[in-house]
């Protein structure tokens, strides 16, 4: 192909790929309002005294108490004054990393969510639910720093489909992150741990803390395979052929158990949580566990 026809065709073809990747988004947004809809939430609150619109508690009113905080009503039913304490519910900052890396786009069965959708999925809806209780969600990259609104969960759905990286295995991100804030990584956490214990370093250095999520396919667990096979990383970087493929599952187990005992232990020291979740279970429950744990690292 020539020059001229190159540069005629480099527009046409960009085209398609921008319409290609807008159609995700209606659906993607849509799924996610859905989950999050299935999944039943009691206030997000901080429990704590200070501004907001929520009624916390009533306290008995000290001296240096102006009169116009007294609740006169509540008083009137007692031998002394109470002030009606609000909850404080100023929002915080939550950044999301979902891994894009080439080895999240395995699924072990056509039928069932590779597992860069499901980890895109779960994120969407956890910004959802965040954005609701009037937090402010963004990613673990500068392209979209923490906002709150609805508009910024479509800039969300919009970073979370872009076209995936080339590399087999993703490493988080922390740079972005503003100190004191929350986050969550998603990813197989199949490359090189060091990079994991970096970004857990540096985020705990800024008082962040969050969780590791780690999303795995079911066959990822069991390793079905026996025989002859040949296994292939999903950038086709990486090639290994055996004719036992059996024979090599303990060592496989062995292997995947050191690794999610290293990514406990390093979410441990950062003060992090960490947890396993499969493809191919409940995404309602996975978001649930998700949310919580976020309340939990407040």
């Amino acid at each position: 192909m020539n020059a001229q026809a190159a540069s005629s065709a480099r527009p046409a073809g960009l085209r398609r790929s921008a319409e290609a990747l807008a159609a995700t988004l209606p659906a993607l947004v849509a799924e996610a309002r859905h989950l999050a809809a299935t999944v039943q939430l009691g206030q997000h609150g901080r429990r704590l005294s200070g501004m907001g619109d929520e009624f916390w508690q009533y306290r008995p009113a000290h001296g240096g108490d102006a009169a116009r905080l007294i609740d006169w009503r509540r008083s009137a039913r007692a031998d002394q004054h109470f002030v009606r304490e609000k909850e404080w519910q100023a929002a915080q900052s939550v950044h999301l990393w979902v891994d894009d890396a080439q080895s999240m786009e395995f699924t072990g069965d056509p039928k069932r969510q590779a597992k860069g959708d499901r980890a895109r999925l779960l994120a969407l809806a956890l910004a959802v639910l965040l954005l609701r209780a009037g937090e402010r969600v963004g990613l673990a990259d500068p392209i979209a720093p923490p906002r709150s609104g609805e508009v910024q969960l479509l800039r969300l759905a919009h970073a979370l489909t872009r076209q995936a990286g080339e590399a087999d295995f993703g490493a988080p991100l922390a740079r972005a992150i503003l100190p004191g804030a929350r986050a969550v990584f998603m990813s197989d956490f199949m490359g090189d741990p060091a990079a994991v214990e970096a970004a857990l370093a540096d985020a705990a250095d800024h008082g962040v803390g969050g969780v590791l999520y780690q999303i795995l396919d079911p066959v990822e667990e069991a390793f079905p395979y026996d025989g002859r096979t040949i296994f292939e990383s999903m950038a086709g970087t990486v090639s290994h052929e055996t004719r036992r493929a059996g024979d090599l599952r303990d060592r496989y187990l062995r292997r995947l158990a050191e690794r999610k005992a290293r990514l406990q232990e390093l979410a441990h020291q950062a003060g992090w949580l960490f947890a396993t979740h499969h493809s191919g279970e409940s995404a309602q429950a996975a978001l649930l566990w998700l949310y919580g744990a976020l309340r939990k690292a407040d």
